[in-house]
């Protein structure tokens, strides 16, 4: 049998101190390998994430929020203490974001996002935008205010878990609302919606029929500018005459009380509608002239 050579001392103390660090490689394959064959443990938060969207008029309105949970609790001057600064949800800041101007409570609000605070106070609320959207009570500064209004606080039923809504909207105004326990504190935002589509109404040129009875239809439901309603509808019958522009006349000319010339119109516009494929209003205008003959 050959001769083999006794390890040395030095090659065999060289074994012993990189034994541990082998057993160390391998218990840290052994962890690894059983988490990441662990399952992974998905929660519910605490306070939920929610948000609210709604276009008012020309206004799209959006508001982002965690929704924190009664649980029992008193709400107003325990966990949320009375004079002191809130925001308005819980976790990240409550951030509202309007696409064109607007104005909350008369002041003036520019387009963008902002993260809302509230100010509760027994004898009054105080609703605050402010324009930093990254920081929370710690990082508020009332100079970064973009508005600072009188908020109006009132009663409703018990709501467990905090949420922001949009009420009592149309075209050009609504309230913006927080509810939670049985407390809802809102203000008062209009679009200027009417004073937008003024502009552009007394602005519209071209050719088609279609955008003057638009114009004119809006007008008339909105029952603004009678006289530019009915200089719109005499334009779009004047490009084209349809049943669609002539029934605007036909409610335009009932709305000033002139029923002769109303009834005539309307059944103008029956006339052109039969011939239509398209009379989607045929019920309004039959009752209309019955309604009308009276």
């Amino acid at each position: 049998m050959p001769y083999a050579p006794r390890p040395t001392l030095s090659t065999e103390a060289e074994v012993l101190r990189s034994f541990p660090q082998v057993l160390l490689s391998v218990a840290l394959a052994a962890t690894s390998a059983l988490a990441q064959s662990a399952p992974k443990l998905d929660l519910p938060r605490p306070s939920p994430k929610g948000s609210v969207s709604q276009t008012v008029g020309l206004t799209d309105i959006s508001i982002a929020y965690s929704s924190p949970a009664v649980k029992g609790r008193k709400i107003w001057g325990e966990v949320v203490p009375f004079d002191q600064l809130w925001r308005a949800g819980a976790n990240e800041c409550t951030k509202v974001t309007f696409s064109t101007p607007v104005s909350i409570e008369g002041k003036p609000v520019a387009a963008g996002a902002y993260c809302i605070f509230l100010l509760p106070q027994k004898t009054g609320w105080t609703f605050i935008l402010s324009k930093n959207t990254e920081g929370g009570t710690a990082e508020y500064k009332q100079s970064e205010d973009a508005v600072r209004v009188p908020a109006t606080a009132t009663a409703i039923s018990p709501r467990e878990r905090m949420a922001f809504e949009i009420l009592d909207f149309d075209d050009e105004k609504g309230t913006l609302a927080m509810e939670w326990e049985t407390l809802r504190v809102g203000v008062k935002f209009t679009t200027g919606t009417r004073q937008r589509v003024l502009t552009e109404i007394r602005a519209l040129k071209g050719d088609d029929w279609r955008p003057y009875n638009a114009a004119a239809r809006y007008l008339l439901g909105a029952s603004l500018e009678p006289a530019l309603a009915m200089q719109l509808a005499d334009r779009s019958i004047q490009l084209k005459e349809e049943w669609n522009n002539v029934w605007t006349k036909a409610q335009l000319l009932h709305a000033a009380g002139k029923n002769p010339e109303a009834l005539a119109a309307a059944q103008r516009a029956q006339t052109l509608g039969k011939a239509s494929k398209n009379f989607f209003e045929a019920d309004d205008v039959a009752k209309a002239l019955v309604s009308w003959k009276k």
